[in-house]
């Protein structure tokens, strides 16, 4: 193997670690965006008129 096929290895290695880094905080993202929708809904399902998330103070 020559000195440019290692790199032309090395280079298609981090592209898909880069990748793979994307795919992970995307699916981090959705799942805590589904859990936020999920706690909204049960609130409004059990008849609650205000569900609005309530920060506290810093």
């Amino acid at each position: 193997m020559s000195e440019r096929d290692a790199g032309q290895g090395r280079r298609g290695a981090i592209a898909g670690l880069l990748f793979a880094a994307i795919v992970v905080g995307f699916g981090l993202w959705l799942a805590h965006s589904l859990t936020a929708a999920s706690k909204m809904q049960d609130c409004l399902m059990s008849g609650r008129s205000n569900c609005n998330v309530i920060e506290p103070a810093r």
